[in-house]
């Protein structure tokens, strides 16, 4: 009975690791890039229990898990301090050249804005990201932070996809867009930093491919790909920050990053996951903030809990484009290319509620 369980469970952790791998829209599919720790760490428990069982079982079972190890661990290995820096560290100096940001997605039905508040005056970010914030969250938010963020963006939605923007760095050229779907907002500004530099930035939280909110991911993957594509044209010192309801390993995020060639500062410095704060054991990166080529990174932390099923998390880069030559910036093939624009396309042509 053991064999059996054990060849079993092997057979269910490589069905779920080849799903990932399929270039289907399905949210069933799409959410097997989730738990890619949690599919390593059971096909582990197989490997070291595959000794107890017995042929002609035995051998299938190890090949077939330790398979799904090695593949797994190859995809969460650049997440490690295993893996290289993507993103360079800052030097010393140069403040005036660095911007901080906050990023909490706030659990529209949670009321602990004390809980965030409270972490937000103690960090003292120079920008300050909120999803799901309704007009309670911004009522609470613009309470606490209003002298001391001259600067905001408002969008107190009651859909889940409320978004709040604060800064204490100068907003220009600010526009709230919907990209792919009417009801679902992201906001794309101009950072003036303390040195006088400008650098982009966009705010984004697509909706997640799941049963109770799309059934496909098509909608997500396309507004990545879309803004992307924007940030590969133009060229532009850029900043991405927001929930975008995927892991940093899928294949979604993977190709956003060679599609516009930005940067994650999660590889070769750990996971930081900051969904889901009440499940120790499920939890995996799903807010996320990247950067292009012009910035090093002086430092990244997840902070506490507030109430959220997120954590915040706040990182502080500093705008040095005399190192952009120090990064290697993921590339797009051909492929990528057409898989992109295909992505938008079919978004675009249909029914855009999901």
């Amino acid at each position: 009975m053991l064999s059996i369980g054990l060849f079993i469970a092997s057979l269910v952790v490589t069905t779920l690791t080849v799903f990932a791998r399929l270039p289907f829209y399905d949210w069933w599919i799409r959410a097997c890039d989730f738990p890619r720790l949690q599919i390593a760490a059971i096909a582990l428990l197989i490997l070291l229990l595959s000794p107890l069982a017995a042929p002609p079982l035995l051998w299938p079972t190890v090949i077939l898990s330790a398979a799904v190890l090695g593949w797994q661990t190859y995809r969460i290995l650049p997440y490690t301090r295993l893996w290289p820096k993507q993103v360079k560290d800052a030097q010393d100096g140069f403040e005036e050249r660095c911007v901080s940001l906050l990023v909490a997605n706030v659990l529209t039905p949670n009321r602990n804005a004390e809980g965030l508040t409270r972490q937000i005056l103690q960090h003292k970010p120079d920008v300050v990201l909120t999803l799901e914030s309704d007009q309670w969250w911004g009522d609470a938010l613009d309470s606490a932070l209003g002298e001391d963020y001259p600067y905001a963006v408002r969008i107190p939605l009651d859909n889940l996809y409320g978004m709040h923007l604060y800064s204490r760095l100068k907003l220009e050229d600010t526009d709230v867009s919907w990209l792919i779907q009417k009801d679902i907002p992201s906001v794309h500004t101009w950072l003036r930093l303390a040195n006088g530099s400008r650098v982009r930035l966009h705010a984004l939280h697509p909706r997640p491919p799941a049963p109770s909110e799309s059934d496909e991911s098509l909608w997500r993957d396309a507004e990545l790909l879309l803004v992307g594509k924007g940030i590969h044209r133009d060229g532009d010192p850029t900043l991405v920050a927001g929930d975008l309801n995927d892991v940093a390993w899928s294949r979604t995020t993977r190709m956003f990053c060679r599609v516009s060639g930005m940067l994650d500062p999660r590889r070769g410095r750990g996971m930081f996951s900051t969904f889901h704060a009440n499940y120790r054991l499920m939890r995996w990166p799903l807010d996320h903030i990247f950067v292009s080529e012009e910035f090093t990174l002086r430092n990244m932390s997840r902070l506490e809990a507030f109430g959220s099923d997120h954590f915040p998390i706040l990182a502080t880069f500093c705008f040095r484009p005399s190192r952009a030559d120090e990064h290697e910036n993921p590339e797009a093939d051909e492929e990528d290319w057409e898989q992109a624009e295909d992505a938008i396309e079919e978004a675009r042509s249909r029914d855009q509620d999901g």
